[in-house]
């Protein structure tokens, strides 16, 4: 089984930056969903997206032909609390099945 998941030191902080982005963005989900994130916020989100699609083997990509979000149509809070929950997912799965691997 080939992995692009070498670097645990990354890999948890790339998915400990995708939770706390989660949470925050949440927050304001939940007050206005249809909000557009502003454009500060949306470049570091794509940022840490960008970052996990590197380390994500192929089969845990979430969304197949999403890679970022275009910072000339801001996203909702709710569309960026929707992928990012897809991420964290996937995020989730690659660790356990990871440690699963290493353990047979």
């Amino acid at each position: 089984m080939s992995s692009r998941f070498t670097d645990t030191n990354k890999f948890s902080k790339v998915w400990g930056q995708l939770k706390a982005l989660h949470e925050e963005i949440s927050t304001l989900s939940k007050k206005k969903p249809d909000d557009g994130v502003n454009l500060f916020k949306l470049k570091y989100i794509n940022q840490v997206l960008t970052e996990a699609d590197a380390i994500l083997d192929d089969n845990y990509i979430p969304l197949v032909g999403f890679s970022t979000f275009d910072e000339d149509s801001l996203p909702t809070n709710s569309d960026v609390v929707l992928i990012l929950s897809q991420y964290i997912e996937c995020f989730d799965r690659q660790w356990t099945d990871r440690k699963m691997w290493i353990a047979d």
